[in-house]
């Protein structure tokens, strides 16, 4: 039967109610910091197949749009009435990302029939592992990263099965933590389950039933329309992760993005092979993989507000995933900082649909700020703490009509902030400073979002300390249009002290009492010529101690005197400042780190790299991409073309050095 527009429009409002409904029990019932306050949460509604058609957008995390629960669904062989399954594995059925994501569904009946499941998941503060919070770039295999549980049933007919709930709860550092936050997520279903009933009251069985398949061809109805406003063309981009594990050579994702029509391709051809660490993407080879389509998300939301999140939206895409790669890594590659890796992927997505629509698209936010986990023993009951102490997070990029949200923003923007006095209290930490960074936003007409520092001092001794997520310290954020890259960020330990030690991309830390621990996010990018942006804006930000009066003068060319603007001395200085800068730049400002790199490391060198490495054994890419750097490193400058040809050379010269890959080929 056909469902008319009007019942469909309130159709929708109910299921996203009832999603947000299950979002809202779940955030009051948690017990972990990180999901009732950081809010890393999702709640939602699926079909009988498995995809998602309502998710909240007021509450908890807004990555998983496109979720498909089709794999983990068909893994149980039957379901009843009352039932519960569970999963965290990443390798079981391509909808669990990492170890400390629990993803859970129950199937809704009606007359004895499955008519759709409700769904959710909550990434868990510790699921076991190697470290504590489960996740280290230093990890090389899934193993490390804590229990897995393959799809199973937590709660059979109503009652917990606690033949999977005892192995959990023997495996992982809080136990009572995490059985709080799973007892919120079945919370959760059987809301869900319940705003299901009274739908299907309310609608009756055949209007409920038809009209979810409708909301999957709605939203891609109006993904689609938003498609045909941008010019058909092939954009490419990419971008790096500071470095991976072993020798600290960067770590490339590369987007070609084809828009065609009403709808687009990307191929990730020319992304690095999957890494010894932790940031592989464990997308299974599913090309609407949900974190392939998140960056996806997000700018057809910004292109238009007024779009109804499902997975209806991906339908409009499809991506090309080379196998052994960053982006499809074959088991048991570590996954636990995909985290990292997916905000990097949305800010490639971002910088190659930038190109199509640079006059309605920001440019990149921050990314790579680190989410803060702190194991330690409370001074006055001498219980273990394993707590999240908050994200760090960069803001926003500018846009074509505003300056980005400071401090979190944009791919970042659900993850809230911990408030100072619950960390002090549940935490035995003393913080010292939260705030924003000055003269971290990238310059521009409209100014890249601040980014955020945290400096904290520890309060009992083998404090420690897991800042996953840590990245941009070398590498920034980008500007465009004449807008700045935004700053890098940093982690310090006992800053201004004799014992100072610059910690790099350090993820793991033991600290004792009245050690100080200072880390800052990076800054997010600028949109537009810097000295175009309005002089006021200029003072106002040196008034609340965002920008400094140094960088007001360098950057935007604007002379401060007496709280004011000296008009006649900036004029001078920016017309200066003008005729310096008029042949300075292109498209994409990528701060000078980027810039130096990528003279050696053209695309075209990228180019034979990716071409070669594709032609080894998987087990093999990783390595020989290091030995090719090395080899690229240490030749002279007359022996650098750029085009290919180098890389090529040290290759060849690579597999004669390791009798046992040359055999292989």
């Amino acid at each position: 039967m056909a469902i008319d527009p009007v019942t469909l429009e309130i159709l929708k409002n109910h299921c996203r109610a009832a999603a947000e409904s299950m979002a809202f029990t779940l955030y009051r019932t948690a017990h972990s910091t990180f999901v009732k306050e950081t809010e890393d949460f999702t709640t939602g509604l699926t079909t009988v197949e498995g995809l998602t058609f309502a998710t909240p957008v007021e509450l908890g995390a807004t990555w998983f749009v496109g979720l498909n629960y089709a794999n983990v669904i068909k893994a149980i062989e039957h379901y009843d009435e009352g039932d519960i399954a569970m999963t965290n594995d990443p390798y079981s059925g391509s909808v669990c990302t990492h170890s400390p994501d629990m993803h859970i569904w129950k199937p809704v009946f009606h007359d004895g029939e499955i008519v759709c499941y409700v769904v959710g998941h909550i990434h868990n503060t510790d699921v076991g592992g190697a470290v504590p919070a489960s996740i280290s770039r230093t990890l090389s295999e899934v193993h490390q990263e804590g229990i897995r549980i393959p799809p199973a049933k937590i709660v059979r007919r109503g009652e917990i099965n606690h033949d999977v709930l005892d192995v959990l709860l023997a495996n992982v550092r809080m136990p009572e933590q995490n059985w709080g936050d799973l007892k919120a997520q079945i919370a959760a279903m059987n809301t869900g389950e319940r705003r299901v009933h009274e739908m299907i009251e309310k609608f009756g069985i055949e209007t409920f039933r038809t009209g979810i398949d409708a909301l999957l061809d709605y939203a891609e109805a109006q993904a689609r329309e938003i498609m045909r406003e941008l010019p058909d063309g092939r954009y490419d981009f990419a971008d790096y992760l500071d470095e991976d594990v072993v020798d600290g050579y960067p770590c490339r994702i590369a987007l070609s993005l084809e828009i065609k029509g009403d709808g687009c391709t990307f191929d990730f051809t020319g992304s690095d092979p999957q890494i010894e660490g932790s940031v592989n993407m464990p997308t299974g080879g599913e090309e609407r993989h949900a974190l392939l389509m998140v960056g996806l998300v997000y700018v057809l939301y910004s292109l238009n507000p007024r779009l109804f999140l499902n997975a209806g939206v991906c339908r409009i895409c499809r991506s090309i995933l080379p196998e052994g790669t960053i982006v499809n890594p074959q088991f048991p590659a570590a996954v636990g900082l995909r985290t990292l890796s997916v905000q990097r992927l949305q800010g490639v997505i971002f910088g190659a649909f930038a190109q199509a629509a640079p006059d309605r698209l920001p440019s990149s936010p921050a990314s790579g700020g680190p989410i803060m986990n702190v194991n330690t023993i409370d001074n006055r009951t001498g219980r273990r703490v394993v707590a999240s102490i908050g994200p760090i997070t960069g803001g926003a990029g500018g846009n074509p009509r505003e300056d980005g949200t400071e401090g979190s923003g944009a791919n970042a923007s659900f993850l809230k902030n911990t408030p100072v006095e619950i960390n002090e209290v549940e935490v035995p930490i003393k913080i010292l400073r939260y705030g924003l960074t000055p003269d971290s936003g990238g310059p521009g007409k409209y100014r890249g979002g601040m980014a955020t520092e945290l400096r904290f001092e520890a309060q009992a001794p083998n404090t420690r300390i897991t800042a996953r997520n840590r990245d941009r310290s070398r590498f920034t954020s980008w500007g465009v249009l004449g807008g700045k890259a935004g700053s890098r960020s940093y982690f310090t330990l006992n800053p201004g002290s004799n014992h100072e030690v610059d910690l790099g991309n350090t993820d793991i830390l033991r600290v004792g009492p009245g050690d100080v621990v200072h880390i800052g996010s990076g800054g997010a990018g600028g949109w537009g010529d810097p000295l175009e942006r309005d002089t006021d804006a200029v003072r106002v930000d040196v008034l609340r101690h965002l920008v400094s009066p140094e960088a007001a003068e360098h950057d935007y060319g604007v002379v401060l005197a007496n709280g004011g603007i000296d008009v006649g001395a900036t004029a001078q200085l920016r017309k200066r400042l003008g005729a310096e800068r008029r042949n300075g730049g292109g498209f994409f400002d990528y701060g000078e780190q980027r810039t130096a790199f990528e003279r050696l490391w053209t695309k075209d060198n990228y180019g034979a790299l990716t071409e070669l490495l594709a032609g080894l054994p998987v087990h093999w890419r990783f390595f020989v991409k290091h030995r090719v750097f090395e080899a690229i490193d240490a030749l002279a400058e007359d022996e650098r073309a750029g085009d290919g040809t180098e890389v090529r050379t040290c290759f060849t010269r690579v597999v004669d050095r390791y009798p046992q890959l040359k055999a292989l080929l």
